[in-house]
This record gives C-alpha cells, sequence and structure tokens, in this order.
C-alpha cells in the first residue's frame, strides 16, 4: 500500500490528503498536526471576533467523523521531530509524550507560516497578541470584551478585517500601518485612498507612516508608543504578516529559494524526489513577472495542495503560478485586486496603459445601488491584461476572479470591450464596468 505522510494539517494539508485519497483510493494517509484542531478557516477568525460569525465551532472546515470516513488518519498535537530521507520515515512527538516512526513513499510539507513578531520592547505582555491561530482568536476576543481602546499593528487585510471587528464591539480603535497606504502590495494609492477615507469615517484613528517603538505597561497593556507619542490601550493586535516555517524543510536538505520558501517544480515536488510542498511555506512563481514569490493566500495553498496530493499518490498534475489574487471586507468596503499593480508593473520596467471607472453595483435605478470602481492596468505596447483592482459596496469578488482569469487567458483591452455580459436590473447593469474601464485604456493608450 502506497503510503503518505503529510506535515501540516492546514488548508494545504488537507487539500494534499483529500486529493491524495481521491487519486488513489488504496492509498494510507496520515496528517500531523501540531495544533489541536482540525483543519479551520483562518480566515474567518476577524468575523468570528466580531461576532458575525457565531462560534470559533463555525469554522471546522469538515468535522472529525469525516477524516474517519476519508480514512485520513490525523494526528493532532503531534510533533515531526525529524525525517530519515534515506530510510524514508518521519519521527514524530506524540500528544501524550511518546514517539512514534511513520513510513512514507510520498512525504508533503505543509507546513505554513507564523505570524511575525517584531522585536519591540514590552511586545511580550498581557494585552498584546499576534493573530494567526484560532487559540489567537480566542485571546483576542476575550479581551476585546474587557478593553475601551485597542491598537491594530498593520495595514494589510487581516488588519482593517480586525480593525473593523473592534469597531463592532463597541472599541476605540487606531490603525497603524509603516507605509503610505494601506495595502500596498496590492492596491495603487488612489485605490487605497478610498479605504482611508472609509476606515476614518468609522471613527478609526489611522496613522500611516507611523512606527511602533514600544507596549508600555507593568505586565499589562496601557500605551502603546507610535512614532515617539503615547497612545492608550488595553489591547493591541499585531497583524503585520507572516514567516515562513522553514525549519524542518532545512533540516533535511531540501532547497529553499530566494524568498526563503522551498522550492518546487510545477508538480511542487522538491529538490529531493518523492518530498512535495505546499501552503505558505512554498515559494511560488508569479505569472506575470516570472519571479519567485511567497503568495501566501488560502486559495493558493488549497490548489498547491491539490497538486501535490495528487502526484504524492501516483497520478499527474501540475500548478501554473500566482497572480496573488485577494479579496476582503472592512467598513463596509468590498476591495479586491490580482496581478500587478501600476507602481510594481513599473518596477519591472513595464510601460502600462490605465483604464479607471466608478460606476454602480447594478442598475443605478435599481434601489440600493453601490458605488463600484473598477481600474485595469495594460501592457501598453500590446494592451494586454496585467493587474485589476476593484473597490466598492459590493460584486467584488466575482469581477475580480474574472479580472484573474482574462489575465491567465493574456486577454487584452480589445477583448474586454467586446466581452458578452449578462444584464438585469438587480444584479447588473447593461454596461459592464469592466469593459468600461478597457475602452478608457484604449481611448488613453
Amino acid at each position: 500500500m502506497n503510503k503518505i505522510v503529510i506535515v501540516g494539517g492546514g488548508a494545504a494539508g488537507l487539500s494534499a490528503a483529500l486529493n491524495a485519497r481521491r487519486t488513489r483510493r488504496d492509498v494510507d494517509v496520515k496528517v500531523v498536526s501540531e495544533e489541536p484542531h482540525p483543519a479551520y478557516s483562518r480566515c474567518g477568525l476577524p468575523f468570528v471576533i466580531s461576532g458575525e460569525i457565531e462560534g470559533f465551532e463555525k469554522l471546522y472546515i469538515y468535522p472529525f467523523e469525516f477524516y474517519r470516513t476519508m480514512r485520513i488518519d490525523l494526528l493532532l498535537k503531534s510533533r515531526v521531530l525529524d525525517v530519515d530521507v534515506k530510510a524514508k520515515t518521519v519521527r514524530v512527538l506524540r500528544e501524550e509524550g511518546k514517539e512514534e516512526r511513520l513510513a512514507y513513499d510520498s512525504l508533503i510539507i505543509a507546513t505554513g507560516a507564523r505570524p511575525f513578531i517584531p522585536p519591540i520592547k514590552g511586545v511580550g505582555m498581557e494585552g498584546v497578541y499576534p493573530l494567526r491561530t484560532m487559540d489567537d482568536a480566542r485571546m483576542i476576543r476575550s479581551a476585546a470584551s474587557n478593553a475601551k481602546e485597542a491598537v491594530v499593528i498593520g495595514g494589510g487585510p487581516v488588519g482593517l478585517e480586525v480593525a473593523n471587528a473592534l469597531v463592532k464591539l463597541g472599541l476605540k480603535v487606531t490603525l497603524v500601518e509603516a507605509l503610505n497606504q494601506v495595502m500596498r502590495s496590492s492596491l495603487d494609492e488612489d485605490v487605497a485612498s478610498i479605504i482611508h477615507k472609509a476606515v476614518e469615517s468609522s471613527g478609526v484613528r489611522l496613522i500611516l507612516g507611523g512606527r511602533v517603538s514600544e507596549f508600555l505597561g507593568n505586565g499589562r497593556l496601557r500605551a502603546v508608543v507610535i512614532s515617539g507619542e503615547e497612545f492608550k490601550a488595553d489591547l493591541a493586535v499585531l497583524a503585520i504578516g507572516v514567516r515562513v516555517n522553514n525549519e524542518l524543510a532545512s533540516k533535511i536538505g531540501l532547497e529553499l529559494g530566494p524568498t526563503g520558501g522551498i522550492k518546487v517544480n510545477p508538480r511542487m515536488e522538491t529538490s529531493i524526489s518523492g518530498i512535495y510542498a505546499a501552503g505558505d511555506c512554498v515559494e511560488s512563481i508569479h505569472m506575470l513577472s516570472l519571479t519567485p514569490t511567497l503568495c501566501q493566500l488560502g486559495t493558493v495553498a488549497v490548489r498547491q495542495g491539490r497538486v501535490a496530493g495528487i502526484n504524492a499518490a501516483g497520478g499527474y498534475a501540475i500548478f501554473p503560478g500566482v497572480l496573488a489574487s485577494i479579496v476582503t471586507k472592512a467598513f463596509d468596503l468590498e476591495v479586491g485586486s490580482t496581478g500587478l499593480t501600476v507602481w510594481q508593473a513599473k518596477r519591472l520596467g513595464i510601460d502600462v496603459a490605465i483604464g479607471a471607472v466608478t460606476w454602480k453595483s447594478h442598475a443605478e435605478y435599481y434601489p440600493g445601488a453601490k458605488d463600484l470602481r473598477v481600474k485595469l492596468v495594460f501592457e501598453r505596447s500590446s494592451m494586454r491584461l496585467i493587474g485589476g483592482q476593484v473597490i466598492g459596496g459590493e460584486g467584488v469578488a466575482a469581477k475580480v476572479d474574472a479580472l484573474a482569469l482574462a489575465i491567465q487567458s493574456r486577454m487584452t483591452a480589445y477583448d474586454l470591450v467586446n466581452m458578452d455580459s449578462c444584464y438585469t436590473p438587480p444584479l447588473a447593469d447593461v454596461w459592464n464596468p469592466i469593459a468600461l474601464a478597457a475602452e478608457i485604456a484604449l481611448r488613453r493608450a
């Protein structure tokens, strides 16, 4: 019987296990996870904190019974100590303190990432928490119930979602971002400015270009020093990104890429035959820049896990790369992007043409229509679509997905102008804003 051991029980690990099982019914699948929980949606954590999702148990992707039904052996609260590559065994420390050796034919590394904890004085005191795991979120929710003022550090999607969650709980919130805009890796400044206005309109104090230098308190947080000024706070949340868990990969001799992620080929196979990797610990290739990148998104993790699981079980699948397609919702705004921003394209030396339009989410005369802004980025010489940003009150995710597919299909502004789109007053306008933005880009090119 073919034996597969998967190190990591998150989105990538679960996807790998399920796809290995679907590829071969007789495969033996074991998943080793340090967490006490089966796979759950990390992306849902801010919305449990806010109370929009009732209970952390709602985030479990599948109940324990599902793993038994799929004949997936789930080893929780278990840590991989070492891998003997020659003997093809994994040494595991189980919850009860016993060591166990698991034999494998194929090994999948899905060790994920951990929150970045900056070396700031006082960062370890009570009241200062990262947000990565379900247990982190429980502590934040518990602390928020007794807090009045909070500081959220980091203006990425997670930081925005957490700040919004704490506002919903009635806290006075300060959001700090070290750069001159939020979501810098996904948005141009003109689109980010729309978020800035929404954040400040909600009552949140937004500090751009701010530097946190110290957490003050006698064992318990009472203030945060931001750019030399003290801000009262009894809760601080760190949302400043994650770092690759590559220690095991490095220990067993897997090649790491320049980003620190595990280097893989399109089949998600590492530098050692028979060992695959997937998820946040992996270095991906950007489809447009063709450069190595860390794209630590849940959608990427499940797609990479699918490819790794199929190949580990003897099938064949490839992973084409990433566009970093992302969407989030906070402060009554939906915002998403895919591909390259203008500043990213220019940094790569690409001359761009831009088309942008502010429209409505559906027919303006039908009640409830909300503003929707679409910004498209084209390579000027070919007018090929290379990026898109969408922000508005509703309907953003579907448009980002459509733009991602258009980029993957190498579509041009000419193709988008002639797109065959649907229309009914409650759902869409007769003029599709994607086509309108493409037409504007053509006129300006």
